[in-house]
C-alpha cells in the first residue's frame, strides 16, 4: 500500500544500505500481503495492551493513530511477512456504531475474552455483529491467562463454550489462543507457561490467516456512481470507485435501476487511460452511448446485473437511544444513493445469548432485529452475503441527520416484483378539474382538547356551503374502523399516522380537500405524511393550546384519568408532544374561539389560493 511509510529508524537503516539493497527492500515491501483486522471485546479485556504488545514485541513499524473518532484507534504496522491495519474498536456497548463501521471493512477479527470472566453476553453480541458484517476468520484471544495460573482447564472451558456458540452463527474459521497481553505469552513467540498449547501465536495467526484478496475481483462488476462529468475534461463520463469485479474497454454494462445497457469506451484516471480497472480503484468511465445517468445509479456487468426492488427483508443493528418503530420513515443511504425507507413489520428481534427470535414492536439501542423495509423508489442491490458494498446500508434520522442504524439487505420481498402500479386514464388533475378545486390535506395537530375536531368540523361546514368537496378524518372516528387494532404506544401511534397519511393521499388523488384531526405527536410522522404528497398539497395546521388550557377543557375527561394513572402513554402527561417547527398555519386556541380559528384558517386558505 502506498500510504505505508517508514519510521525514523527505518529511514536511518535504509540510508546506510546500498542502492541495490534499498531497491530490493522497497520491492519486497510493495509485494507484501495485506490484512485489515479489528480487535474487540468487553471493557477492560485488554485490547489496547494487546495492540501495544504487538507493536512493541514484533518491533512493528507504526505510523500512528489515524482513527476518524477518538473512540476508534487505527494503526498501520508491518512485519517481514505482511502489512496490517489494526482497528481497536471500543468495548462499551454504546459504541456499536464504531464497531460495525470498522468491522464492515475488515478481513479478520481478534476477539478478546478475560480468562477470569469467560464468555459474556457482550462477547456473544460482538461475535454476532462480526458474523453479520461477513468476517469469516476469528481469533479468540483468551487474555489474562496469567491471572488464572495459566490453567489449561479454564482455557478449554472457554474454548468449548465459544465454539459451541459461534457454530450456530455459521462461523467455522475460529482459532483459540491462550495469551497474556501484559506478559507477552503467545503473542510473538510460544510461551513456556503454556506447554499444553501447540497452536499458533497471535502474530503467527495474523501473518498466515487466509485472506482471499482475489474475492472482490472474481465478483461481478459493480461501480456506484459518485458523480457525473469531470469539469476538467470535455467528455461525458461518470466517476466512482469500483466496488467489485474487473472492467475493460469494450465490456457491456447495465445502468441500474433504469436497466439500460451500453458499452465501455474508456477508463480514465488522472494518470491516463487504463486497459482495465479492478476493485478499489477510483476511475471515470465513458460509454459508447448517450445515457441519462445520475449520482446513486449503479453500473453493473450486463451479463450478471444487480437485482432491482423497492421492498426488502433486512437485518438492522439499532444504534440510537430513540427506538426504531414500525411505520416510521428514515433516510436510507446505500452506496452513493439516498432514499426514504419506511419500517414495515419488525419480524423479530434476536436474543444474542440464545439466538432465539423474539417478537418485538420496536428495537431499542444496540438491539439486532429483522425488519421489512419499503422504499419510496426502486434501487439496485446485491444481497449483503454476496457483496458487502452493494448490500449494506445505514439509516439516518430525517430530523437530526444522525446515523441511527446499520443494516444488511437479506433479499427482496416477492411482492416487490409481483406488484406493479396500474396505469389509470382518469388522474388527479382530471378529478380536480371536474370538482373545480385544488385538492390538499389540512393536517390539524395539537394536544387533546386543543380544539382540532371542533375547528375541522366548522371549517368543513363552511367549505361545504361554498360548494367544496371535502372529507374529515378524525382521530376517534378512524379508531372505530381503519385503526381499531392499534393502541396508544409510541409504535402504535406511528402506525396510526402512517395509515392516515396513506388514506389522505388517496383522497387527495380523488380531488378532495381533506381535513385530519389527530394529535399526531411526532414530527417524524408528520414529515412522513408531508413527503407522500406533492408540494403545496400538505398544509400543517398547529392548533396551539397550553397544556393547562387543554386540561381545563378536558371534554372527554381523559386528562383526569391520565393523572390518576388510568390511561398510559397519554400525550402531554407521560408521552411527549413535539410541536411543529414550521407549520403553515398556527391557531392559538388559548386566546381565540373555535369560530374565530375556523375563519382564520379559511382566510389563510384564500391567501394560499386553495379556495377563492
Amino acid at each position: 500500500m502506498s500510504n505505508f511509510t517508514a519510521s525514523p529508524s527505518q529511514d536511518r537503516e535504509l540510508a546506510n544500505q546500498p542502492a541495490s539493497d534499498i531497491e530490493a527492500y522497497l520491492k519486497a515491501q510493495a509485494h507484501k500481503g495485506f490484512l485489515r483486522f479489528i480487535t474487540c471485546g468487553s471493557v477492560d479485556d485488554g485490547k489496547s495492551t494487546l495492540i501495544g504488545r504487538l507493536l512493541d514485541d514484533a518491533k512493528a513499524l507504526s505510523d500512528g493513530q489515524q482513527g476518524s473518532t477518538i473512540d476508534v484507534a487505527c494503526r498501520h504496522f508491518s512485519t517481514a511477512r505482511r502489512k496490517f491495519i489494526v482497528v481497536d474498536t471500543p468495548g462499551d456497548e454504546h459504541y456499536t456504531r464504531d464497531m460495525v463501521t470498522s468491522a464492515s471493512a475488515a478481513d479478520a477479527a481478534v476477539l478478546l475474552v478475560d480468562a477470569r470472566k469467560g464468555v459474556l453476553t457482550q462477547t456473544r453480541y460482538l461475535s454476532y455483529l462480526v458474523s453479520l458484517v461477513g468476517i469469516r476468520h476469528i481469533a479468540l484471544a483468551v487474555n489474562k491467562l496469567d491471572l488464572v495460573g495459566y490453567s489449561e482447564v479454564r482455557f478449554r472451558e472457554i474454548e468449548a463454550e465459544y465454539r459451541g456458540f459461534v457454530s450456530q452463527l455459521g462461523i467455522t474459521e475460529v482459532t483459540c489462543i491462550p495469551v497474556s497481553a501484559l506478559k507477552g505469552d503467545n503473542i510473538l513467540t510460544p510461551s513456556a507457561n503454556t506447554p499444553w498449547y501447540r497452536g499458533a501465536t497471535l502474530l503467527g495467526w495474523l501473518e498466515t490467516v487466509e485472506v482471499d484478496e482475489e474475492r472482490l475481483h472474481r465478483q461481478p462488476f459493480r461501480m456506484p456512481v459518485q458523480s457525473v462529468n469531470r469539469p476538467d475534461l470535455d467528455f461525458r463520463g461518470v466517476a466512482g470507485m469500483v466496488a467489485s469485479g474487473v472492467i475493460k474497454p469494450g465490456d457491456r454494462v447495465r445502468v441500474q435501476p433504469a436497466g439500460k445497457e451500453t458499452g465501455i469506451a474508456r477508463i480514465v484516471t488522472a494518470d491516463g487511460d487504463l486497459p482495465q480497472a479492478i476493485a478499489g480503484q477510483s476511475i471515470t468511465l465513458t460509454f459508447t452511448d448517450e445515457l441519462d445517468i445520475s449520482r446513486g445509479d449503479l453500473i453493473s456487468a450486463a451479463m450478471s446485473p444487480a437485482e432491482v426492488a423497492n421492498q426488502f427483508e433486512a437485518t438492522v443493528v439499532w444504534m440510537h437511544e430513540q427506538p426504531l418503530l414500525r411505520g416510521r420513515t428514515y433516510s436510507m443511504k446505500i452506496n452513493t444513493k439516498t432514499v426514504s425507507a419506511t419500517i414495515s413489520p419488525i419480524k423479530y428481534q434476536i436474543n444474542v445469548d440464545t439466538l432465539e427470535h423474539l417478537a418485538a414492536e420496536k428495537l431499542e439501542l444496540n438491539a439486532i432485529g429483522v425488519c421489512e423495509l419499503e422504499l419510496d423508489q426502486a434501487i439496485a442491490f446485491d444481497r449483503y452475503t454476496d457483496n458487502r458494498d452493494t448490500g449494506g446500508f445505514i439509516l439516518i434520522d430525517r430530523l437530526t441527520n444522525q446515523t441511527v442504524g446499520a443494516g444488511m439487505l437479506r433479499f427482496a420481498l416477492r411482492r416487490a416484483h409481483n406488484i406493479h402500479l396500474q396505469h389509470v386514464d382518469v388522474n388527479k388533475a382530471a378529478r380536480s378539474a371536474q370538482l373545480g378545486q385544488k385538492p390538499c390535506v389540512l393536517w390539524l395537530t395539537g394536544l387533546s382538547g386543543a380544539g382540532k375536531s371542533t375547528i375541522a368540523n366548522l371549517v368543513e361546514k363552511k367549505l361545504h356551503a361554498m360548494g367544496r368537496h371535502t372529507y374529515i378524518l378524525d382521530g376517534d372516528n378512524v379508531r372505530h374502523g381503519l385503526t381499531k387494532d392499534l393502541g396508544f404506544t409510541a409504535a402504535d401511534r406511528v402506525e396510526n399516522i402512517r395509515r392516515i397519511a396513506e388514506v389522505s393521499k388517496l383522497m387527495v388523488d380523488a380531488g378532495l380537500i381533506v381535513l385530519t384531526a389527530f394529535i399526531s405527536p411526532f414530527r417524524a410522522e408528520r414529515r412522513m405524511a408531508r413527503a407522500l404528497l406533492e408540494d403545496g398539497e400538505f398544509i400543517e395546521v398547529f392548533v396551539d393550546s397550553t397544556l393547562s388550557t387543554a386540561e381545563q377543557r378536558d371534554p372527554k375527561g381523559l386528562y383526569k384519568k391520565a393523572r390518576r394513572g388510568e390511561i398510559k402513554n397519554f400525550t402531554g402527561i407521560d408521552s411527549p408532544y413535539e410541536e411543529p417547527e414550521a407549520a403553515e398555519i398556527r391557531l392559538d386556541t388559548s386566546n381565540i374561539t373555535a369560530d374565530a380559528a375556523a375563519d382564520r384558517l379559511l382566510d389563510e386558505l384564500r391567501r394560499m389560493k386553495i379556495i377563492t
